[in-house]
């Protein structure tokens, strides 16, 4: 007979297979079943390994053995099976192992299997409990792919194992990610489900905490738990365990399905690029008593600092996005935890009534064989005279069929009675037999017709699953879910922040340098190479911003806490491993704790003044902005924030200075490189300060000289004047290497080119004129030169 050709649009044809397709892979493959929580392939070498009665007590089998024999039923490759045969028996993949396997099953670091040939496996103790009564017809069976065995549709489940395993799978158009749960937890939210049917999921949340996963780990807030339980999506931020001690990250639980040798190498490649600063060493103790992965921190690093680091950019937390889809009744659906729960409850009772009605007929069946041979034990000498006169055995079945009346059972089984059977003693084994049976009978019947009944039995179960197999949570739950910044880790408090000439910077704490009165020799506050000397130095809060501006004009980011911690007798580090300075010199650093409406006030060494709007600089960039716009051979010295209206006074290197106001000097943009604030003449500017009503202006020079004088003694001129004298330059003195607006009661640090810091008190410091030498601030020694000073702020 000849094929019949049909003509029909390819897109048709692709489009009609492609969903045949697709429906095959999502019911065939990818999407466990809602009964059982297994796929098809799971599912299939459970039974496998039941028909081969490779129980908890029994000897391992090799798993090529078990691989073979699933083939009768799954004909997808061997590798196909052996690697779902493999994370059943993993600890680290399974909350709950369903197979306990023997030699060598992969690791948490990545490592493969062993080749079937080699292992081992057999039923674990609680994966036996899947197939628990699947030989009473509890379960419907269907032949397989050749038709010439059955398998069950699904197993018996005993325990929920969908929620207590969790699963996952790619499917076509679809996915699916169920977290693994504590079967204590999971048992009594069940329970409570079936004695109150009526229970929202804000209830089944006082039962259920969260996913439980077989790796521990952390769930850092509840959100997302929520979200999951009540619409079946959600995102559930999940991080590794761990612990900061002397100097010492160490990890000791990982995410879930987070590869170990993976982790470790993203975090090597994270401190090489310096995404991560203040590692030094990474190694892995982890041994057969637990996973140990102690990361060693670098001399200064902020150990919840490098571990907030970590968080947000390697795999030590990850987000575990929720998406319970399973198969119900064949078609994909996405669920709550009500309707999870809801389904395995469906499918006990369907299987607690099944396995009543089969235990029910099986009672009947013996029953009505026992009535037969009690007929047969009260007439047994007619009995015996009527199979004794008969020709054959079918003869003599069909005269005690019309003799006595009996089924055609029941005459089998008498003629198949053993004579013991006749003895007294066997007789009353028949009669308790029966009468047992009776009461069976009647209680079978009593379950099947009550709902309550079925239900009991059912919450009876899991009462004695729950006290065998229970155990503790291993993944805790911690409410704040926020995203925490670096500094929310370190606690708020003022710093010392020094920048040497050469372009090396540290924090040192504030409670190191102990007050001395004038004249004091000081301390060590920064060892320096030989041509270096310490350039900068100011206190301020290790949560605000350093602005940091460079010879070429432009200004970088940089938060105080980030930089390296160092002693008094360090060096600190190269500004240049901390950001992306590409040929530039820091000539200024400005602490910024806000970007509040307020105003940037440059000064240049040419004398060149600037007002920019502290908003322009409020997005920070990893490369750094053009803050100033610069003339040739020019760079700022100095930069503050002001008010707007402020007086400004400018100092020079050769004892010049000019007072104007602010609002003489217009705002500009961050391109303009200013107006001029003070005429030099073979001079340069030296410093900038604000003004302040009652204060004075503390001058200081390079050989240690210095004093204060009342601001009042310099008149307010418009900007771009020449200046009065503020301080002799003679040779005692030196030229001038800086000023400071200073009130009474304010302390200041004096540092030297060799790195020698002292810090006073003002009041010690004589006030006298503007035209005149000073007193002698610091006792230097031969060679060595005052630098900078800083004002230590509010007595801080």
């Amino acid at each position: 007979m000849e094929e019949q050709i049909q003509n029909k649009l390819i897109e048709e044809e692709m489009k009609e297979n492609y969903i045949d397709y697709a429906m095959s892979v999502i019911t065939s493959r990818a999407l466990p079943d809602v009964n059982d929580g297994l796929k098809p392939v799971h599912r299939r070498i459970l039974y496998t390994m039941y028909l081969m009665k490779l129980y908890f007590s029994k000897p391992f089998v090799k798993s090529a053995r078990i691989v073979g024999e699933c083939f009768k039923f799954h004909p997808h490759g061997d590798s196909a099976i052996y690697d779902s045969l493999v994370r059943m028996a993993q600890d680290f993949s399974l909350r709950y192992p369903l197979v306990k396997g023997h030699g060598n099953f992969g690791g948490i670091d990545g490592f493969k299997q062993a080749q079937m040939r080699y292992t081992e496996a057999k039923f674990s103790k609680i994966g036996e409990e899947l197939l628990t009564d699947i030989d009473k017809d509890t379960v419907k069976f269907l032949p397989n792919f050749d038709g010439s065995l059955t398998e069950p549709i699904v197993l018996p489940a005993k325990l929920p194992n969908l929620l207590i395993n969790g699963s996952s799978g790619i499917a076509v158009g679809m996915a699916t990610n169920i977290p693994p749960h504590n079967i204590q937890e999971v048992i009594n939210a069940i329970i409570e489900t079936i004695k109150n049917p009526g229970m929202s999921f804000e209830d089944l949340l006082g039962f259920i905490k969260g996913p439980d996963f077989p790796t521990g780990g952390i769930i850092v807030g509840s959100s997302g738990i929520r979200s999951a339980y009540k619409s079946g999506r959600g995102k559930i931020i999940l991080r590794a365990k761990t612990e900061v001690q002397d100097k010492k990250i160490i990890i000791h639980e990982i995410p879930y399905q987070v590869n170990k040798s993976s982790l470790l190498e993203h975090i090597a490649d994270l401190v090489k690029d310096k995404r991560v600063e203040g590692i030094s060493d990474l190694r892995d103790e982890s041994d057969k008593k637990g996973l140990r992965i102690v990361v060693e921190l670098k001399k200064g690093a902020n150990g919840e600092v490098v571990l907030n680091q970590l968080f947000k950019n390697s795999q030590l937390q990850i987000t575990f996005g929720v998406n319970t889809i399973a198969l119900v009744a064949g078609q994909p659906k996405l669920m709550n935890l009500k309707d999870m729960i809801s389904y395995y409850i469906l499918h006990r009772r369907r299987v607690v009534r099944r396995r009543t009605q089969f235990e029910l007929d099986k009672a009947e069946d013996r029953k009505h064989i026992l009535e037969g041979l009690k007929i047969a034990l009260t007439n047994i000498d007619s009995v015996i005279k009527l199979i004794k006169a008969s020709k054959n055995a079918e003869e003599a079945k069909k005269g005690l069929i019309e003799t006595y009346n009996l089924s055609e059972k029941q005459s089998q089984a008498i003629l198949d009675m053993k004579l013991q059977r006749l003895t007294s003693l066997e007789q009353n084994k028949i009669i308790e037999e029966y009468e047992s049976l009776v009461k069976l009978i009647i209680e079978l019947k009593e379950i099947l017709a009550s709902e309550e009944k079925i239900l009991e039995i059912m919450v009876k179960e899991l009462l004695e699953l729950k006290e065998k197999y229970k155990d503790e949570r291993r993944t805790l739950i911690i409410d704040d879910e926020e995203s925490f910044e670096d500094e929310d880790l370190i606690k708020e408090e003022d710093i010392v922040i020094t920048v040497t000439n050469s372009g090396y910077i540290k924090q040192i704490n504030l409670d190191e340098y102990k007050n001395q009165k004038r004249g004091g020799k000081g301390v060590i506050g920064t060892e320096t190479k030989e041509e270096d000397f310490v350039e900068q130095l100011f206190t301020t809060s290790n949560h605000s911003y350093l602005l940091i501006f460079t010879d070429k004009g432009k200004v970088h980011w940089l938060k105080a806490y980030k930089v390296p911690i160092g002693s008094r007798y360090s060096k600190g580090k190269a500004i240049v491993n901390l950001l992306d300075l590409k040929n530039e010199k820091v000539n200024a650093v400005l602490p910024v704790k806000n970007f509040i409406n307020a105003y940037l006030f440059f000064c240049t060494k040419k004398g060149l003044i600037k007002k920019t709007h502290l908003k322009e600089f409020s997005n920070p960039r990893s490369g750094g902005i053009k803050a100033i716009k610069l003339k040739e051979k020019d760079e700022v010295i100095k930069v503050m924030l002001t008010s707007g209206d402020f007086e400004i006074i400018l100092g020079s290197k050769n004892g010049l200075a000019v007072k104007f106001n602010e609002k003489d000097v217009r705002e500009m943009g961050r391109n303009a490189s200013g107006v001029r604030g003070i005429r030099l003449i073979k001079d340069s500017v030296v410093g900038m300060e604000i003004a302040k009503e009652n204060s004075d202006l503390l001058t200081i020079t390079e050989n240690g000289f210095g004093k204060r004088t009342s601001m009042d003694e310099y008149r307010l001129i418009k900007r771009g004047g020449k200046g009065v004298i503020n301080i002799k330059t003679e040779s005692r003195n030196g030229k001038v290497v800086g000023i400071k607006t200073v009130m009474n009661s304010d302390e200041v640090m004096f540092i030297t080119k060799k790195g020698v810091i002292i810090r006073t008190n003002v009041k010690g410091i004589s006030k006298v004129g503007r035209n005149t030498l000073g007193v002698r601030i610091m006792k230097l020694k031969e060679g060595d030169k005052v630098t900078s000073v800083a004002r230590v702020l509010n007595g801080s």
